[in-house]
This record gives structure tokens, sequence and C-alpha cells, in this order.
């Protein structure tokens, strides 16, 4: 995994502590109710729908989520790019009721840190989608933009919860 822009690759995996002198993240939202659910939401993220959903135009050579892959999401339009980020896939779980993976920032991201996206079938048949993240500025318009930039990652996070509750019940 040469190429991370930071140090502290995996941080996301678990429920620890994530890294000081970063913006952290945790969010933890109800998305849903059953196996089918859990099964439906937990391709919709591995398979990229989710950020389809959002419009970040995701190029990836694998059709699911795997480690070492490389991903570049770009924000803007088909024709029009604002943003190209570049990340990697840090690690991947597969369980039987939690399956998810984490990304890590690569040099051509507007930041430095790790987003993970999980999805988790718990006991009382609920299915939600955790999100753990830490990052910080690393190219002049996402240091120029200051408290803007977390503020729009915490939104960004809120939209992934949204989606997938509409992915899953678009489904029916």
């Amino acid at each position: 995994m040469n190429g991370l822009t930071y140090p502290e690759v995996g941080a996301t995996r678990g429920d620890g502590p994530l890294p000081e002198n970063y913006h952290r993240l945790r969010r933890r939202m109800r998305i849903g109710s059953g196996e089918r659910e859990f099964h439906a939401a937990t391709d919709a993220v591995l398979e990229w729908r989710m950020h389809k959903a959002l419009r970040l135009h995701p190029q990836t050579d694998h059709v699911r989520a795997e480690p070492e892959a490389n991903v570049w999401l770009h924000i803007g339009t088909r024709h029009l790019v604002l943003i190209r980020a570049h990340c990697q896939i840090v690690w991947v779980v597969d369980e039987p009721r939690r399956k998810g993976f984490a990304y890590g920032t690569m040099a051509r991201h507007p930041e430095r840190g790790e987003e993970a996206f999980i999805v988790e079938w718990d006991d009382d048949d609920s299915v939600w989608l955790r999100v753990r993240a830490f990052s910080v500025a690393a190219k002049w318009y996402t240091k120029l933009a200051g408290p803007i930039a977390p503020l729009f990652q915490h939104v960004y996070v809120l939209c992934c919860g949204a989606v997938l509750r509409r992915l899953l019940r678009d489904r029916h």
C-alpha cells in the first residue's frame, strides 16, 4: 500500500480511538431492517452504488471493494470535474453481520486520512450504516476552506445514510 498520504493506515477498523491531530468523524445511522436489507445495503456499499448515487462518479477496475484497489472519486459532472480524489482500499471486512471497507487518501486527494463505510446487522434485526473517518486538509483549496471542509464531510455522511435508505426503498 505504497503511496498513502498518512501513517495511521487501518485506524478506522474497529471501535478504538481515531488518531489525534485530524478532524474525526463517527456516525451510525439506521438504514433498514432484516437480512434482505442488510445484504442489499452491503452490495450497494461494496459495489459503489452508494457513491454513484451520491454523484461522485467512482472509477475503479474492481466491481467490488477489495484491498489495495485504487478508486478515483470525481466531484462535479461527467464533463466538468471540479475535484478528482484518488483513494486506495486499505481494508475490507466480510463477516456474517458486518461488511464494508475503508479507503485511504493518495497524493492526488484534497485531504489526508481514511474513511470507513460499514453495514451492520444487529441482533434486533436493525441494519445500520457506520462511518468512521479522520482527515486533514492537504491541498491549498481545502486548507482555504477551513471549517467548511469538515462540515461538508458531515453533510456527505448524512447523505450516505439517506441514499442507502432510498436505494433500499426503491428496490421494492
